[in-house]
């Protein structure tokens, strides 16, 4: 038993660190094609790996009818819509500044389960979140909260980005059913099918498959990352993980996510770590830890 939570812990940890590294895979790649290119690879990519561990696992089976018709919903929120969001946000925002952001979505189901589903919301949960928004606000203006009574705030990046956040707490919402009914693997391979399908109108419309050319071997190194690691086993070991590890301890380990992306996009990218942001963004870390542990 001790060694089955060993493994699991070790490939939800491996999740972790992989979608942090994620937002410096996918800066890279960006710096040679468009969003819409890199989304597109990324998702033809890990719709070929959750599809061969589906078949091997023997959990393949079609869906139909209004499991079909969820599934269309969150393919385009979860995948096409959120990945447009995410990918067009990092050609202007920093990689360490979208993980911070990014981090705050317990934050937003928080509030989906009391504004939609009228759960209560406690004094420890609002002053959570009061928290978690003091924190973005700083990450944003890199410390400098005066250029936000300016107007400015941030890079249209991070606008995009903050949008993201809410719109995933959205898709984490509408997956529980789905969860309840399906293995994670099969469900995901559906879900990132369908939005692959999405993105494909998104590409061949936009710079099409000509502009794949364009990316050397650093950028299909990113490109690659994004699909193989991120896309693909990082999903796959992060249920594997849950079924073991109850959810509650398999959780905390995310805090770590945004922490990787910084240390990691200061080595590769070359982004600054500066006072004001890692002060935003340990506010973001300790309104999510309060408004969860209050959940």
């Amino acid at each position: 038993m001790e060694r089955n939570r060993l493994i699991a812990t070790s490939k939800a940890s491996f999740s972790v660190v992989v979608w942090g590294a994620s937002f410096i895979a996918t800066k890279v790649a960006l710096r040679e094609v468009s969003p819409a290119t890199v989304v597109w690879l990324r998702f033809a990519i890990g719709v070929a790996v959750l599809g061969a561990v589906v078949i091997a696992r023997k959990q393949f089976s079609l869906p139909h009818g209004r499991e079909l018709g969820h599934l269309i919903l969150l393919g385009f929120v979860g995948i096409s819509f959120h990945q447009w969001l995410q990918s067009t946000g990092l050609v202007t925002a920093q990689a360490s500044t979208t993980a911070w952001i990014v981090a705050t979505t317990p934050i937003f189901i928080a509030l989906l389960g009391w504004l939609v589903l009228k759960e209560e919301l406690g004094w420890a949960s609002v002053a959570g979140i009061a928290l978690a928004a003091a924190g973005v606000l700083l990450v944003v203006s890199k410390g400098d909260l005066t250029s936000l009574a300016g107007g400015r705030f941030g890079s249209p990046g991070d606008i995009l980005i903050l949008i993201s956040a809410p719109n995933w707490a959205i898709f984490s919402v509408l997956s529980r059913r789905g969860l309840q009914q399906n293995s994670a693997a099969r469900m995901m391979f559906y879900v990132m099918g369908i939005g692959w399908f999405f993105t494909s109108i998104h590409f061949f419309l936009g710079p099409g498959i000509g502009e794949i050319g364009q990316l050397t071997s650093t950028g299909w190194l990113g490109v690659w990352f994004l699909g193989l690691f991120c896309s693909g086993l990082a999903y796959i070991f992060w249920y594997d993980a849950l079924q073991i590890i109850p959810a509650s301890q398999v959780g905390v380990l995310l805090y770590l996510e945004p922490v990787v992306a910084v240390v990691v996009a200061a080595a590769l990218l070359g982004e600054p770590v500066l006072c004001g942001s890692l002060l935003g963004g340990g506010l973001i870390l300790l309104g999510v830890w309060v408004v969860t542990r209050s959940a």
